[in-house]
């Protein structure tokens, strides 16, 4: 969801600034393209040149660039009409205040007024802060204008005390967002089963029948369905592909067998199935307990029996599932597929 997207970050002066680099660590490995205002009390909280480093953007501050005895001007309404969307985070008592009554005395706070796109805001502060009739009274106003509140959590706060206001963790602001923004898309609400790569059968402890499948398909559809709003699961043979999308569970197997287990696991509970994988038709009768030692004499008979059928399966037990199958072909591919 949030791949190829621009991101504008708001960061204000609040200690949990500095969990902003995770933020936007997570943000770039979701394939978002991340631009930071900050105020200059965050700056006391985190580094400007770490959050350049990270996001390979200049970060902004005040409404004047002073550079080698010249000046420029950061506008704040093109940087407003760049974004797909602002997120605000830490969100500080004193800009929800601002924000929620039209203050404009600061480069983000511009940013915000001008800004176009869907406004999120994660708010961070202390418990009494956090619970006064003022800030309370911000975070329905700001609300009412439209913007997004990323819930406030509890734990442990800078003050000593324990109790509710600090900002949500970077990882939860991800999850937040994903799922806000896949609210509306095609396959949001839906679950989809993807399965992906080969199997391995095992000949002895060191050797194995298998195929040249990749799960590169596999994974690409399952990619693909999370990003159109589906809730995936993911069983894949072994392979070196890795996913980590937060609406993506990746289950790893080797065999057929565990395989089959694994779909009739979840089969029943979603509503597309998609069996990408090249799972072997046949694995060996008897599998040796030491290494198989070359004879100079003897050939080697290998004696090989089916593996279950899972496609096969799963056609027999569907319900209301779509299911799709793929089957790789050397000849007579059409009608090899239909049987």
């Amino acid at each position: 969801m949030l791949s190829g997207k621009n991101i504008l970050l708001g960061i204000t002066g609040g200690i949990a600034a500095y969990k902003t680099t995770f933020l936007v660590r997570l943000l770039i490995k979701a394939g978002a393209k991340v631009k930071i205002v900050m105020t200059q009390s965050a700056s006391s909280f985190v580094s400007p040149l770490t959050l350049s480093t990270l996001s390979k953007n200049p970060v902004l501050m005040d409404f004047v660039n002073k550079k080698d005895g010249s000046l420029s001007w950061n506008n704040h309404v093109e940087m407003g009409l760049w974004a797909d969307l602002m997120l605000i985070a830490p969100a500080t008592a004193n800009t929800l205040s601002k924000m929620a009554n039209g203050t404009c005395d600061n480069l983000l706070l511009a940013t915000y007024l001008s800004a176009k796109c869907p406004v999120y805001f994660a708010p961070a502060m202390d418990l009494d802060m956090y619970q006064h009739p003022s800030t309370k009274a911000s975070l329905e106003k700001l609300q009412s204008f439209g913007n997004v509140m990323i819930p406030a959590e509890s734990g442990e706060l800078a003050s000593g005390l324990s109790g509710e206001g600090r900002m949500a963790e970077p990882e939860n602001i991800m999850a937040f967002l994903q799922n806000h923004l896949a609210t509306g898309l095609p396959l949001s609400g839906k679950k989809v089963l993807v399965t992906a790569g080969p199997t391995h059968e095992a000949l002895d402890p060191v050797r194995f029948l298998g195929n040249q499948s990749s799960g590169t398909m596999g994974f690409a559809l399952a990619k693909r369905a999370a990003e159109l709003g589906a809730q995936v699961v993911l069983i894949s043979g072994p392979t070196n592909l890795f996913l980590e999308e937060h609406n993506i569970e990746v289950i790893r197997v080797t065999t057929a067998e565990e395989m089959y287990g694994a779909v009739h696991q979840y089969y029943e509970t979603v509503d597309i199935a998609i069996s990408a994988a090249a799972v072997a038709d046949y694995k060996p009768k008897n599998v040796a307990k030491q290494k198989i030692k070359k004879q100079p004499e003897d050939d080697m008979k290998l004696e090989l029996v089916r593996t279950k059928d899972i496609l096969l399966s799963m056609g027999e037990k569907k319900q209301k599932q779509y299911l799709v199958g793929f089957a790789l072909e050397t000849e007579n591919e059409l009608e090899n597929a239909k049987t």
